[in-house]
């Protein structure tokens, strides 16, 4: 993976066997290369929509195509918001995974099952289903997190404890990065 160019960024989804990760995300690249980054904060109005950033929406309706893909990040309390060429080609990968090993099946099961199309209004609004935003605990502020290919969309509350405890964490969980991540400097 590292020959392609892409990082993959460590947000809890995939904890899986290295052997499966490498396997969904070998030769992964968008057509577009656009990239994904910074951290905004948004509000979410009494229907459940929330307006998308103006210098992102162009690149979010790549195709020609308003919608975009939310699932749930399996291990943290967050939605993760794809764009439909970059979610398609993930979806691919995990449908094609082996349905008899539990792993697999658990991460088809709650990202695939998850997965909702939404669909972009003229002014760049997003309807987030309840369901969903029930499972991120969404109130009326959030953060909208670029991740590279995609976003991660958290509760401004949670956001905030979390990153806290991300940056309080004790220096041996530099022991636990790959070797890839190492070699980065910054």
């Amino acid at each position: 993976m590292a020959e392609s160019g892409f990082i993959v960024e460590n947000c809890g989804i995939f904890k899986l066997n290295p052997l499966v990760f490498d396997c969904l995300f070998e030769g992964f690249q968008s057509e577009d290369n656009a990239v994904f980054r910074g951290i905004l904060g948004l509000s979410i109005d009494s229907k459940g929509r929330m307006v998308m950033p103006t210098r992102y929406r162009e690149r979010l309706r790549a195709g020609k195509q308003n919608s975009v893909v939310l699932t749930i990040d399996t291990e943290e309390r967050c939605l993760l918001l794809y764009p439909m060429p970059e979610w398609e080609a993930i979806e691919a990968k995990i449908a094609a995974l082996p349905s008899f090993n539990p792993a697999a099946r658990r991460i088809q099961r709650l990202l695939i099952g998850h997965a909702t199309d939404v669909e972009m209004d003229g002014q760049g609004r997003l309807l987030l289903p309840p369901l969903l935003r029930d499972y991120a605990g969404l109130t009326k502020h959030a953060v909208l997190v670029g991740q590279g290919k995609k976003f991660e969309l958290w509760d401004e509350a949670h956001w905030n404890e979390k990153r806290s405890d991300w940056l309080e964490e004790e220096s041996q969980a530099e022991s636990l990065l790959p070797d890839e991540v190492k070699s980065i400097s910054l």
